[in-house]
């Protein structure tokens, strides 16, 4: 980055301020004067993205996107604020939030909620990679997903119901994660393409029940599902989780630890459910012996 390159988006900045606060002549409008400064707000902007000061560049989208405001381009606008908030994205995670919010507000407006789920999925994933902001991030994914299935892309709802449902999981909110993961399951079982996915949601419900120690549902759960798709029944995953449901009845920490241990030789345990088997583990040595 030269000085130079540097001082010129800076000139080009404040030449949009002052278009912005200029006083409107004879024979020019508001309208004019505004959408003149939008349009140096976005060259400036554009510059000061090729110069890798990202905080800058999203200051002059959001600047620009008020200038469209004014002007009552509300396609430009919005598109401005995602502008904004692709720039912000790099080191200013609340304020890319901000900008990807009123993008979202002016798809809805619009009636584009195919983009407002996609916006709002990308606020999803801010909160939960650089906020740690779990709930929000589940709400988040939650309205994406209604959005999604709203305009018949169900797959891609599905996708985000799923992500809702491992962090219901996570804050340890299980009916609202068992009763996401059968919905997602329930839809799956529709298609050849999907079926094959099933028996993976239904272990998490099936883990989610047994974390809140209620065995009695996790055994019915376990009942229902077979008589959905009766191939259940001989998966590793519905194996799995009765042994894991037996060994928390009987109290036993070893047999426990043996069926986990058994399993992950076979099939490599992710994160989530390593997270949850924690949980389910801890349960077992506070109260030992259910049965």
């Amino acid at each position: 980055m030269s000085n130079k390159e540097r001082d010129d988006a800076f000139k080009l900045l404040d030449k949009a301020n002052k278009k912005a606060g200029s006083s409107t002549g004879w024979f020019s409008s508001a309208s004019t004067k505004f959408e003149e400064a939008g349009d140096l707000y976005q060259q400036a902007a554009n510059m000061f993205k090729l110069l890798k000061m990202f905080k800058e560049a999203g200051d002059a989208f959001a600047r620009e996107a008020e200038c469209r405001e004014k002007c009552n381009e509300t396609s430009e606008a919005s598109n401005a604020w995602w502008n904004a908030s692709k720039a912000y994205k790099r080191g200013h995670p609340d304020l890319a939030i901000q900008a990807l919010q009123q993008t979202i507000t002016y798809l809805v407006k619009g009636g584009r909620f195919r983009q407002a789920a996609d916006r709002e999925k990308e606020v999803a994933q801010i909160y939960l990679q650089e906020t740690n902001d779990l709930q929000r991030a589940c709400d988040s994914f939650l309205r994406a997903g209604e959005w999604y299935a709203g305009e018949d892309a169900v797959a891609t709802a599905n996708q985000c119901y799923k992500d809702a449902a491992d962090l219901c999981a996570d804050m340890e909110q299980f009916p609202q994660a068992i009763s996401l993961y059968e919905r997602v399951a329930d839809h799956s079982l529709t298609s050849n393409l999907t079926k094959y996915s099933v028996k993976e949601y239904w272990l998490k419900a099936l883990l989610c029940a047994t974390a809140m120690g209620d065995l009695v549902t996790a055994r019915r759960a376990a009942q229902k599902y077979i008589s959905q798709d009766n191939t259940f029944s001989s998966t590793r995953e519905y194996k799995f989780a009765i042994a894991v449901i037996e060994a928390v009845e009987a109290g036993d920490p070893e047999a426990f630890t043996g069926v986990i241990y058994d399993y992950d030789q076979i099939t490599k345990l992710d994160n989530w459910k390593t997270a949850i088997l924690l949980k389910i583990k801890k349960g077992i040595q506070e109260e030992p012996g259910l049965t």
